[in-house]
C-alpha cells in the first residue's frame, strides 16, 4: 500500500522549472535515495509532502493515518530543557503511566483493607499491561541508546539545548526524531554531524526501522547500505533505478549507452538524409547550400575532454619538495582535559592523508593546530620553507560577498596564469552555469559558496590542500570532480572525513584518533 502519492506534479518557482509531471510512490518499508545536483528540487520533494509548499499543478497525497518525521542537515532543537529532558517528554503517557505505578505500590505498603487492596492490584495489572503495550519499561534504555550511539556524554545529555553548539542541536533533533519512531522518515543529510561509529548504528537503526525512508544524502556508502530504490532528479523528471547506490552507477551506465546507441541511429538517420538533401541540392544548383553543410557537420564526433585531461593540464606546472611538513610530539590541551599528546608524523609529496576518530576526539583541533589557528601546548609544526597550504574552511570565511564567481576563482592562485576558458570550464565541472560566474557571492547558497571555496582551494597552487569534512556541503557531482581533483593534485592532501567512500578513493594514509589507544598511523 503506497504512504505518499505524487499525481502529475509540476512544481514551478516564478519561471524556473524545478520538475514536471511527476508520478512518484513511496510503500509502506520502501526505502528510497533521492539524488540529484544542487537545486535539481530534492529538498522542494521533501516541502510537498510535509505541506509547506504546493504543486504548481498535480496533487500530492499522504495516507492520513501516517506520521512523518522531518530531519534536515539544518534541524536544530532549541529551549531550556536538556536532551535528556526533551526525549523523555517524547514518552509522555509512559511517564504518567510510572507516576501511578509509584502511587499504586506506595498505597500497597499501607493498605490493610482487602478490598481496597484487590482494587489496587487490579490497578496495577492494568498500568502493567499499558506498560507492556507501549513497551514502557525499554523506555529509558531506548534513550540511553540513541544519544550514545549519536556521541552525547553524561554532560553534554544533561546540559540545557540552547548551550550547546549548532552541531550538537543538530544531532539531538536526529535523536528525537529517532526515538519518536514515526511512520515515514524524510532525511536529508542525517550523517553530516556523526562520526563513523554513528553512521555505522543509524545504518542499523535504518535496517531494522518497519516504515518508509526517503533520503537526501551525499554519503554514497551510506546510501548504498540503507536504500533499495534510487531516484535520480534529471532534466526536470524523476528517473527511477531498482536498487542502491552502486545499482544506480551500474544501470545508469548501462542506460547512457543505450541512450548513446540511440542517438548514433539518429545521427546516422540524420546524415543519411543529409547526403540525400546534398545530392539534391547538387542536381538541382550544382551547389552544397547552407543547409546541407549544417548538416553534414555532424560527422564529426566531438569527444569532450575529460575531467581528469582538463585537471592534469590545470596542474602540470606545479613542482614541490618531496618533504613538505613535520609534526613532532604535539600535544594540545582543552579546559584542562589532555585532547592528544606524542603525535608525531610528516608530510610528504602526494601523501592523501584522512584523519578519523569519534566526535571530540581532537581531529578538527589538530587541523587547527597544522593551520596556525592554535598553537599546541607541546611539540611543534614545522612547515619547510617556502610551502604553503591552502584551507578549505578559512577560504569559505573569507570569501568576499561582493566579488563575483569568476573574479574569485580567475584572480587568484592558478587562475592567474591559467586561460579563463580552462579554469571557466572547471567551474562548470563544478555545476556552475555561465550565468552563474557573474553573480556575486553573497547572493550564491550555502553549497554554492562551498563549491567557490573548494575551486579556490583546488586552484590555489598551494603544495597541501587542507579539508575538514568537505564532502558535508557539496552534492555527489561536486564531490566527484572533487575527488578528481584530489588523485591528481601534485602536493599532498590532509582531510578530516568520515565519508567512506571519500577515504576509500582518496586515501593514502590514516591517522585514527582513538580514546583509548591514542593517535595511530597506517598506511592505505
Amino acid at each position: 500500500m503506497s504512504v505518499i502519492r505524487l499525481e502529475n506534479v509540476t512544481k514551478k518557482y516564478e519561471e524556473s522549472m524545478i520538475f514536471r509531471d511527476i508520478y512518484f510512490r513511496v510503500m509502506q518499508g520502501e526505502r528510497i535515495g533521492l539524488i540529484g545536483r544542487n537545486g535539481a528540487g530534492k529538498s522542494t520533494v521533501f516541502k510537498l509532502i510535509m505541506g509547506k509548499e504546493e504543486p504548481t499543478s498535480g496533487r500530492v497525497e499522504i495516507d492520513p493515518q501516517v506520521r512523518i518525521g522531518y530531519f534536515s542537515q539544518f534541524s536544530e532543537l532549541s529551549g531550556s530543557l536538556s536532551v535528556q529532558q526533551e526525549l523523555e517528554a517524547c514518552f509522555e503517557e509512559v511517564a504518567l503511566i510510572e507516576r501511578e505505578l509509584q502511587e499504586v505500590g506506595d498505597k500497597l505498603s499501607m493498605v490493610t483493607d482487602d478490598r481496597e487492596m484487590n482494587a489496587l492490584l487490579a490497578r496495577q495489572a492494568e498500568l502493567f499491561e499499558q506498560m507492556d503495550h507501549l513497551d514502557g519499561w525499554n523506555v529509558s534504555v531506548e534513550i540511553n541508546t540513541v544519544l550514545t550511539k549519536l556521541g552525547f556524554k553524561d554532560r553534554s545529555r544533561n546540559q540545557p539545548i540552547d548551550e550547546l553548539s549548532g552541531g550538537w542541536r543538530n544531532r539531538a533533533a536526529l535523536a528525537k526524531m529517532l526515538i519518536e519512531l514515526p511512520d515515514v522518515v524524510l532525511l536529508d543529510e542525517p550523517t553530516n554531524y556523526l562520526d563513523m561509529e554513528g553512521i555505522a548504528w543509524l545504518e542499523q537503526w535504518l535496517y531494522r526501522f518497519k516504515g518508509a525512508m526517503i533520503l537526501v544524502s551525499h554519503d554514497r556508502q551510506f546510501i548504498d547500505k540503507v536504500v533499495t530504490r534510487t531516484i535520480e532528479i534529471e532534466n526536470y523528471h524523476f528517473q527511477e533505478y531498482e536498487g542502491n547506490y552502486t545499482d544506480y552507477v551500474r544501470k545508469k551506465k548501462m542506460r547512457k549507452k543505450e541512450l548513446d546507441r540511440q542517438f548514433e541511429w539518429e545521427e546516422e538517420l540524420l546524415l543519411m538524409e543529409s547526403e540525400a538533401i546534398d545530392d539534391r541540392a547538387k542536381r538541382n544548383s550544382g551547389s552544397k547550400d547552407r543547409l546541407s553543410r549544417k548538416l553534414a557537420d555532424n560527422k564529426k564526433r566531438i569527444e569532450p575532454h575529460p575531467v581528469n585531461v582538463l585537471i592534469t593540464d590545470i596542474y602540470e606546472r606545479l613542482r614541490f619538495p618531496d618533504k613538505l611538513c613535520e609534526v613532532k610530539k604535539i600535544g594540545q590541551t582543552y579546559e584542562g582535559r589532555q585532547i592528544f599528546e606524542n603525535v608525531s608524523f610528516d608530510i610528504q609529496k602526494e601523501d592523501r592523508l584522512v584523519i578519523v576518530g569519534p566526535n571530540g576526539s581532537g581531529k578538527s583541533t589538530l587541523i587547527k593546530a597544522l593551520s596556525g589557528q592554535e598553537k599546541p601546548v607541546s611539540g611543534e609544526v614545522v612547515w619547510e620553507k617556502g610551502v604553503n597550504y591552502a584551507y578549505f574552511n578559512r577560504m569559505w570565511e573569507e570569501l568576499d560577498p561582493k566579488d563575483t564567481v569568476s573574479h574569485a576563482v580567475n584572480t587568484y592562485g592558478l587562475g592567474l596564469d591559467a586561460p579563463r576558458k580552462k579554469v571557466n570550464k572547471f567551474l562548470a565541472m563544478l555545476q556552475f552555469s555561465e550565468a552563474d560566474l557573474s553573480k556575486a557571492i553573497g547572493n550564491l547558497s550555502g553549497g554554492q559558496k562551498a563549491r567557490v571555496a573548494l575551486a579556490k582551494c583546488l586552484l590555489s597552487g598551494a603544495a597541501v590542500i587542507i579539508l575538514d569534512e568537505p564532502t558535508n556541503h557539496l552534492d555527489l557531482t561536486s564531490i566527484q570532480v572533487m575527488e578528481q581533483a584530489l588523485i591528481h593534485f601534485p602536493g599532498a592532501v590532509i582531510t578530516v572525513s568520515h565519508d567512506r567512500f571519500f577515504i576509500d578513493k582518496i586515501g593514502t594514509k590514516m591517522l585514527t584518533f582513538d580514546p583509548v589507544t591514542g593517535v595511530t598511523e597506517q598506511s592505505l
